[in-house]
């Protein structure tokens, strides 16, 4: 008989005991790499200043720039910009020009509003009087400083006799802007609408109204026809004295004629 092979003894692992480090455990090359690497991933943005250097400014986080107060949208034409067209800067309005809560006045940006009130206002570095303005159009409130509402082209609301002058214009049978193509157009009219003066409206909302009554208009020519009217209708219904459905009638049965 072969004898069986006997089994081999199990080997028991030989365990050690590590004893329990104390302090603060140290941070490995890597892990203080990756943090250097985070706090070094914000750098700072470089914006052009005066003289066509680059000056590097450090991001402000969103909570500084909450604070800040809004700045006044400026309506001076940038740099190099050359209009399409000549237009006629509107007059300023009189030397001796106030306004008082629930006197009417017309924004150049938003048209016939109404001083609700008058408040005293610290927005940031701006401290002072500010007229509170409710568009009638909308509804919208703005809030205008009182020292610049000039600059800002608040001014009073068109007599009778402007309002007659501005009708006539509207009747006139001559195209204000005649460029090709309608992208040179649609710029010139744009130009006019926001250069404040009821005369210039008066003339994007006449060449839009016959525009509308041959053909059927196209979104931007629509576009142009809602800002010139919310910008001229009410106004001049205010220094008609009728109302603005009545005004309406009377432009739609003009341009009908």
């Amino acid at each position: 008989m072969t004898p069986l092979p006997s089994a081999s003894p199990t080997r028991t692992p030989r365990t050690t005991h590590t004893p329990a480090k104390t302090g603060k455990p140290k941070a490995s090359p890597a892990a203080g790499k990756s943090v250097k690497a985070a706090a070094t991933t914000k750098r700072p943005v470089l914006r052009p200043v005066a003289g066509g250097a680059a000056k590097s400014v450090r991001a402000t986080s969103a909570a500084t720039t909450a604070e800040e107060p809004a700045k006044r949208v400026s309506t001076v034409a940038p740099r190099g910009y050359v209009p399409l067209i000549d237009i006629p800067k509107p007059p300023p309005p009189p030397k001796d020009f106030t306004l008082n809560v629930g006197d009417k006045a017309v924004h150049p940006s938003h048209g016939l509003a109404e001083v609700t009130a008058i408040e005293h206002r610290e927005i940031g570095s701006m401290k002072g009087e500010f007229y509170i303005l409710r568009i009638v159009d909308n509804g919208m409130r703005i809030m205008v400083p009182r020292a610049s509402s000039s600059a800002a082209g608040i001014r009073p609301v068109m007599s009778a006799k402007e309002a007659d002058a501005v009708l006539e214009t509207m009747k006139a049978r001559e195209v204000a802007v005649d460029l090709q193509p309608w992208s040179r157009r649609f710029r010139a009219y744009t130009e006019m609408i926001k250069c404040g003066s009821p005369q210039e409206v008066a003339k994007v909302l006449r060449d839009m109204y016959r525009l509308k009554f041959d053909k059927d208009l196209s979104f931007g020519e629509r576009r142009l026809l809602d800002q010139a009217k919310s910008l001229l209708m009410k106004e001049l219904a205010a220094a008609k004295g009728v109302t603005e459905a009545v005004l309406q009638a009377q432009v739609d049965d003009m341009f009908r004629a």
